[in-house]
């Protein structure tokens, strides 16, 4: 996993955008399984959405074990990294204007 590499999900149809990677070295999970890289040749099954998983929405980050990813196509996750969830980041308030 690289800064700025694409990431999709084997089981899902989710996509995200690697943005910060900390001191974690473990894989990116989405439902469990490991995510691929975009646009490489993989053997698996096509994309299935797995009942009862976390929605990802478009455009949000997620963040958590100082990793933090920016979902490009929407599916189910939940995405995790060395057994923790990465949780919804709340967007940074823009500086008042006085």
């Amino acid at each position: 996993m690289k800064v700025g590499e694409r990431l999709k999900s084997s089981v899902s149809d989710a996509e995200v955008i690697v943005v910060k990677i900390g001191d974690s070295d473990g894989p990116l999970l989405c439902g469990g399984a490991p995510m691929s890289v975009a646009g490489a040749v993989t053997d698996t099954a096509p994309p299935r959405n797995p009942a009862g998983g976390t929605p990802l929405v478009i455009g949000k980050r997620y963040s958590g074990a100082g990793v933090e990813v920016l979902c490009v196509t929407p599916g189910l996750g939940p995405l995790t990294v060395d057994g923790v969830n990465l949780e919804l980041t709340a967007p940074r308030p823009l500086p008042s204007s006085d």
